[in-house]
């Protein structure tokens, strides 16, 4: 196999992984080379035509300066090699009377990682999967949430606190999908058609980052706003509760100040191409130390509103026997899980695990199942809510009256019309109608 095709394959795979991670924009590599071979051309163009021996020349990875007969140069791996497989080596060359030597090691050797092994394949094919779950969870989930918060704002009945909390929350959920969604199409696509030679707009694609940003951590703080309405609703005195302002300013507000504080760490500390990379781990903490935060609050929200609610079980007022009651709890256990984003804290701690196994779990979970999570609140809090049900057939009741009273109507009339035809027809030409 030859050396562009084995570079080839290597290069499939990594980036596909690294495009999963959301680490690693397929097209960046070729931008990174395309680069270096401007900046390689603009530095050798004022010295080959002068100098004796080897000229310098960019041999479609490396950037040789002029050299004299009988010198041996040794480069580093180029920078785009490093900034996909973190892999740094030397590379050397000689200068022969009759030109450049091949270059030794190499390339696939000192510069990439070996790939073709059958766990490679495997991983590959976990990443597609994790993929296409990812696209496909999302993509429901904006359908259900975009229905569930047509009928919220329909139905004056359904205008309360708890449903405008549900209701931001479904939109936070709807934003974070269409953000995932629009990051992976623009910036990690990949496919045997990719059109890598038009790079994006750098202005355009930091701030389909900044929103991707932005909603991914207000959807968590919606979640953290949902466990303390619920919280406050269980142990506050009915006549005092927080305004609907204070939720939207935590929901919201908050969530844009870390964004402001990230977008300055990555001017000031890495501002490099779309910023999508993570090299520099101060920006990426400005993000993921609020997120485990909330998960964490939330947590203990959880756990303080099962134990609230099996303290009102267990009381005298609550009737029923021992089994109807642990029904009760589980189901009420269950129903605020996705809610609360429980499952959360499971990986909370590791946002960068080593080891590979425990990496595909937590990415199965992230962006595999975690996809569905807006899905699964719509159902329960919207399509399963008992109020939302009522509201529903008594609209379909209502539509199914009036088309029944509008036919009857319009058979009356029909009927009505043929009997004065036929009046009309029975009476005599000629004689007085009375």
């Amino acid at each position: 196999m030859s050396f562009t095709h084995r570079l080839a394959l290597r290069l499939l795979i990594f980036t596909f992984i690294l495009t999963v991670n959301g680490m690693f924009s397929p097209c960046q590599f070729y931008w990174e080379m395309q680069k270096a071979k401007s900046d390689c051309q603009t530095e050798l163009q004022p010295n080959n035509s002068t100098h004796a021996g080897c000229h310098g020349e960019w041999d479609n990875v490396s950037c040789w300066p002029s050299a004299a007969v009988g010198d041996v140069l040794t480069l580093h791996c180029p920078t785009p090699f490093l900034l996909l497989f973190h892999k740094n080596g030397n590379l050397s060359r000689n200068c022969t009377e009759s030109g450049w030597s091949t270059v030794y090691p190499d390339y696939i050797i000192t510069c990439t990682s070996t790939l073709e092994t059958p766990e490679t394949t495997k991983r590959l094919v976990f990443y597609k999967a994790v993929q296409i779950l990812s696209n496909l969870g999302h993509s429901l989930s904006i359908i259900t949430l975009l229905t569930s918060t047509i009928i919220i704002c329909l139905f004056r009945r359904l205008h309360c606190m708890r449903n405008y909390i549900h209701l931001n929350l479904f939109v936070s959920f709807i934003l974070r999908a269409v953000a995932v969604l629009v990051k992976d199409t623009l910036l990690f696509s990949y496919g045997e058609t990719t059109d890598c030679s038009q790079q994006p707009s750098l202005v355009g694609c930091k701030a389909s980052l900044i929103f991707f940003q932005y909603f991914i951590l207000a959807n968590f703080f919606w979640l953290l706003v949902e466990g303390l309405y619920l919280h406050t609703l269980l142990l506050v005195l009915p006549t005092y509760s927080f305004r609907l302002s204070i939720y939207m300013l935590i929901g919201w507000g908050i969530p844009l100040v870390f964004i402001v504080a990230w977008i300055i760490c990555r001017i000031y500390m890495e501002d490099m191409g779309c910023w999508e990379m993570n090299n520099t781990p101060i920006p990426n903490r400005v993000i993921n130390w609020p997120i485990m935060a909330s998960i964490i609050i939330n947590f203990i929200l959880f756990i303080s509103i099962i134990r609230i609610l099996v303290q009102k079980l267990r009381s005298c007022d609550v009737g029923g026997n021992d089994q109807c009651q642990y029904k009760r709890l589980a189901k009420s256990t269950l129903l605020l899980i996705p809610l609360f984003g429980v499952y959360y804290v499971v990986f909370f701690y590791l946002m960068e695990p080593e080891n590979e196994n425990v990496k595909q779990v937590k990415i199965f979970f992230d962006l595999g199942l975690g996809s569905f999570q807006g899905l699964i609140v719509a159902v329960l809090y919207c399509f399963l809510n008992s109020e939302v049900q009522s509201e529903l057939r008594r609209t379909w009741k209502c539509f199914s009256v009036k088309r029944c009273v509008g036919q009857d109507f319009r058979l009356h009339s029909v009927n009505q019309n043929d009997g004065l035809l036929q009046q009309k027809k029975t009476i005599p030409d000629g004689s007085p109608v009375s």
